[in-house]
């Protein structure tokens, strides 16, 4: 049992102390495996903005790396995950096309920070999510989902390939999975909570 639970093992429930809510953002290129990842790790039943994709959507949306894809994101995934009895995630998964950027501004708003899932295959499709991040100041980290059948790499290959800097995290996850997820979660707030105690600390 945790120190937490220690502290609360003896409390009654109307003295129990509300948990911490907080935001984070699940975002990457399109048909990466967000959706996959909410809705792997969500202990509500995930709320997914899917609709099918249609002869409207050639020529604008690219499917030929994901071929069997025949849904899309069109505004967000959302769900929830208590860490502990302390820290409550709510989870937003960004839609992965181009032309729903309109919606990031409200969708990261607030964020704690932020989950960039990345595809081996596609390197190149997460761009956009890591200069948005970055630009905006948003703390995040840079998950390799391993999907079957895709050539795997040394960490550093890839962050070489994305050109970012070395404090940036970059952690493998299998979005399927929810103990990887998981993982990667909890490596997100434990970064955030390491660069704000060294942001406080430099403040004195």
């Amino acid at each position: 049992m945790s120190a937490l639970s220690d502290r609360s093992a003896g409390r009654h429930p109307g003295n129990a102390v509300a948990p911490i809510s907080v935001k984070i953002v699940i975002s990457g290129g399109f048909g990466v495996g967000k959706t996959t990842f909410v809705g792997s790790i969500s202990e509500i039943e995930p709320l997914l903005t899917e609709a099918d994709m249609t002869d409207e959507s050639v020529g604008i949306d690219n499917r030929d790396p994901v071929p069997g894809k025949v849904t899309t994101t069109v505004a967000l995934d959302f769900g929830r995950i208590s860490l502990d009895e302390a820290l409550r995630l709510y989870l937003f998964g960004t839609p992965g096309q181009d032309r729903y950027a309109f919606l990031w501004d409200d969708l990261v708003e607030g964020a704690l920070g932020a989950v960039v899932l990345l595809d081996t295959n596609r390197i190149e499709d997460c761009f956009p999510a890591i200069d948005y991040f970055e630009e905006h100041g948003v703390p995040f980290l840079v998950a390799v989902n391993q999907f079957q059948d895709t050539r795997r790499f040394e960490l550093e290959e890839v962050r070489e390939a994305l050109g970012v800097d070395g404090l940036v995290p970059l952690v493998l996850c299998d979005a399927r999975r929810r103990e990887s997820v998981k993982s990667v979660l909890v490596a997100l707030t434990e970064e955030v909570l390491v660069r704000r105690l060294a942001e406080q600390a430099a403040a004195y």
